[in-house]
């Protein structure tokens, strides 16, 4: 499972679901056109992907369980 934490308050979100098939959300990393990487949870059946959530301005780091 990706919990998703803010390094600077401690918040964290745990099981993010893709409303098409109900699986859960995995983490992953693209990278642009312009070479900038990218953190997204993604649906594991290519139904589609989000950035990775923010929290106090800045992205939120992903552990997996």
């Amino acid at each position: 499972m990706a919990i998703y934490t803010c390094d600077i308050c401690g918040m964290s979100i745990g099981t993010m679901t893709c409303g098409k098939c109900g699986k859960e959300l995995v983490h992953q990393t693209i990278t642009e056109d312009s070479g900038e990487t990218v953190h997204v949870a993604a649906c594991p059946d290519g139904h589609g992907m989000v950035k990775s959530p923010l929290c106090c301005g800045q992205d939120m780091v992903c552990n997996t369980k």
